[in-house]
C-alpha cells in the first residue's frame, strides 16, 4: 500500500475520487430523506434511488466513447457537467417540486455511471495489473469508510439548514476533483482505432464479459444479488420507521454504522484477494451481506446495527472482487465498453428491483422482503463459491488469461 501511495499520480487520483464520493454520498442519502420528508412516503423516497439507478444504466455507446478518447480530459468534462446537473435542486421548495428531484437524480445517475467507467479505465493506466487488487482495496476502504461521516453530514445539514448547503457542497467536490485531474501527469496511450463496424464495437464489451467464464460467473452471481440490494433502498426506511420506530433521519446513523463495517472489510480486502482470489472474495461479501439482512429482520438496535455493520463489511469485498476480476481479465482498449456493459447488467435489474420493492413495501411486511433478500444473496454466494474457475488453484495468472479475453473481444 505504501508503494502505491508513494506515486504522485495515484495519490491525486484517489484523492479526487474521495472528494467526489464525499459529496455524492452526503447528497445521495439526503435526497432520499428529503423526499421522504416532503411526501411522507417510503416508496417515494425509494423511487429517488430508482431514478438514479435508471440513469446509471449507461449505453454501450457511452463505453465506446470512453475507449476512443483519452480518459483524463473526458473525466474533467464529466465532472464539470455533473456539477451543473445538481444545481436545479436549489429550486425544490415543496411537495410539488419533487419531480425536479427525480429529474436531477436521473441525469446525476447517468453521469455517475459514465464517471465510474472512465475512472475504472484510467486506473488501468495508473496502476500495474498485479497491484490492482491492492489499489481497489485501498480505494474502497476510503470510499466506503466515508459512510461513517457522510450520512450524518447529509442528514444533519438537511435537518439544520435544508438542502442548499448540500447541493453547493456537492458542486464544490466535483470542481475539486477537476483540479486534481488537471494536475495528473499520466501519459495516457493513444486510444485504439476502431477495427470493426460500429455495431460490433458497441457490443464488444458485453461479448467479452459473456465470453470469459470466470468473469461471467462473478457477474451472474452479482446480478442475482443486486435484486436484493435494489429492494433494500426502500426497505431501509421501513426498518427505521416500522421496525425501530425512529424518524427518517435515523437512517443516517445506520448508514454510518455500515461505514464501520466497510472500513474493516476494505482494510482486509487486498489480503483476501491474494489469499482466496477475487471471485471467492465476491462470494464471501455476498454471504456477509445476506447475514446482515437476516439480522435486520429482528426490530431491535441490538440486531439491526450489527446487521448494517456486517452488510458494510460485505460491500467492499463485493466491489473490490468484481472490479479486480474485470480489470485483470479485460484489455485496456476494451475497458470502457466492458465497464459500461457491466453497469447495464447490474443497474437494469437493480432499477427494476427498486421499483418493485417500493411497490411491494406498500402491501408486504418489510421483514418478508428482508428474508427474500437474504435468500437471494446466499444463493448467489453458494453458486459462486462452488465454481471451479473461482478457486485460486484453478485460476491462472492474469497475464496468462488476458490473451483469451482479448480474443473474445476481437471475435464477431
Amino acid at each position: 500500500m505504501r508503494s502505491l501511495l508513494s506515486q504522485r499520480d495515484i495519490r491525486l487520483f484517489i484523492a479526487g475520487q474521495f472528494l467526489s464520493t464525499l459529496g455524492d454520498n452526503a447528497l445521495w442519502i439526503a435526497v432520499a430523506i428529503w423526499t421522504k420528508v416532503l411526501t411522507g412516503s417510503s416508496s417515494a423516497a425509494g423511487l429517488s434511488f430508482f431514478v438514479f439507478v435508471a440513469g446509471n444504466v449507461c449505453s454501450p455507446a457511452a463505453g465506446l466513447l470512453i475507449d476512443r478518447v483519452r480518459r483524463r480530459p473526458l473525466l474533467i468534462g464529466f465532472n464539470l457537467l455533473a456539477a451543473a446537473v445538481v444545481l436545479p435542486l436549489l429550486l425544490v421548495h415543496g411537495r410539488g417540486d419533487v419531480w425536479i428531484i427525480y429529474a436531477v437524480m436521473l441525469g446525476y445517475g447517468f453521469l455517475s455511471g459514465m464517471i465510474g467507467s472512465a475512472q475504472t479505465a484510467l486506473m488501468q493506466t495508473l496502476v500495474p495489473r498485479e497491484k490492482l487488487g491492492e489499489a481497489n482495496g485501498l480505494l474502497q476502504t476510503l470510499l466506503q469508510g466515508l459512510r461513517l461521516v457522510t450520512p450524518l453530514i447529509g442528514a444533519g445539514l438537511l435537518a439544520a439548514f435544508g438542502a442548499g448547503p448540500l447541493v453547493i457542497g456537492d458542486v464544490a467536490t466535483f470542481l475539486a476533483a477537476v483540479v486534481l485531474l488537471v494536475l495528473l501527469r499520466t501519459d495516457e496511450p493513444e486510444p485504439a482505432r476502431p477495427d470493426q463496424r460500429v455495431a460490433g464495437e458497441m457490443t464488444a464489451g458485453i461479448r467479452h464479459i459473456l465470453g470469459v467464464p470466470a468473469l461471467r460467473q462473478v457477474i451472474l452471481a452479482t446480478v442475482l444479488a443486486i435484486v436484493a440490494f435494489g429492494f433494500s433502498e426502500s426497505v431501509a426506511f421501513a426498518v427505521v420507521g416500522q421496525g425501530l420506530h425512529r424518524p427518517p433521519t435515523f437512517l443516517g446513523v445506520l448508514t454510518s454504522s455500515q461505514g464501520i463495517g466497510a472500513i474493516a472489510g476494505g482494510i482486509g480486502a487486498a489480503a483476501l484477494v491474494r489469499r482466496i482470489g477475487a471471485g471467492l472474495l465476491v462470494a464471501l461479501g455476498l454471504a456477509a451481506a445476506g447475514a446482515g439482512f437476516l439480522l435486520m429482520t429482528l426490530p431491535t438496535l441490538y440486531t439491526v446495527v450489527p446487521g448494517t455493520v456486517l452488510l458494510g463489511a460485505g460491500l467492499p469485498w463485493i466491489i473490490v472482487g468484481l472490479t479486480t476480476v474485470l480489470q485483470q481479465l479485460t484489455p485496456p482498449e476494451l475497458m470502457g465498453r466492458a465497464d459500461a456493459a457491466l453497469n447495464v447488467l447490474i443497474a437494469a435489474p437493480q432499477a427494476a428491483a427498486i421499483a418493485v420493492g417500493a411497490g411491494l413495501l406498500a402491501v408486504v411486511d418489510y421483514r418478508l422482503l428482508l428474508l427474500v433478500m437474504t435468500a437471494l444473496l446466499l444463493v448467489s454466494a453458494g453458486y459462486l463459491a462452488t465454481r471451479r474457475e473461482q478457486r485460486p488453484t484453478a485460476a491462472a495468472d492474469p497475464d496468462e488469461r488476458l490473451p483469451d479475453a482479448v480474443a473474445v473481444s476481437e471475435r464477431g
